[in-house]
């Protein structure tokens, strides 16, 4: 992650999305040097300028792709062909986990969850919680969380498979 563009651009740029008006304004540059080919300035447009969502740079499984998160906007990228990536669909990502042992990022929306393997999306969650998700502890192949359930006006507990993404517990619609 750079803190500001460097003097002298790199000759091959991407920008992400592509389409946005001003990315530069709070954008998250980031310098990728792939494991085989150029090195290019990734600049990644900013979703929301607030610090209760993350900005950041994330392995993924694939060993190719990284993962630059601007302002709550997930951008995965593969870093061997610049021009193919894809954005997460929760905007913003309040969370991201890696888990290295399960081969798996999980991004935190404010009512599911997002399983990203080594060849892209794995699983999505249904609607988990009626605002607002808290991760816990990853033990035996499930991620614990908890949210709020505005009927019962109480927190809810939920237990997500890592491998499946099918859950036990959490709100009912």
């Amino acid at each position: 992650m750079l803190a500001q563009r460097p003097p002298i651009l790199p000759r091959l740029r991407h920008v992400y999305p592509a389409d946005v008006e001003e990315v530069e304004r709070g954008a998250l540059e980031v310098l990728i040097t792939p494991a085989a080919g150029e090195r290019f300035l990734a600049t990644c447009a900013l979703g929301f300028n607030s610090p209760s969502v993350p900005t950041g740079i994330w392995s993924c499984p694939h060993p190719d792709w990284v993962c630059a998160v601007a302002g709550g906007y997930a951008y995965l990228i593969d870093t061997s062909s610049p021009g193919t990536w894809e954005q997460i669909e929760f905007r913003p990502v309040v969370e991201v986990r890696a888990l290295a042992e399960k081969q798996l990022l999980v991004f935190v929306g404010f009512h599911s969850l997002l399983g990203w393997g080594r060849d892209g999306v794995r699983w999505k969650t249904p609607r988990l919680t009626s605002e607002g998700l808290r991760l816990g502890r990853v033990a035996d192949g499930h991620l614990q969380g908890w949210g709020w359930d505005m009927r019962t006006d109480r927190e809810v507990e939920f237990s997500v498979d890592l491998a499946t993404g099918t859950h036990e517990g959490g709100v009912e619609l």
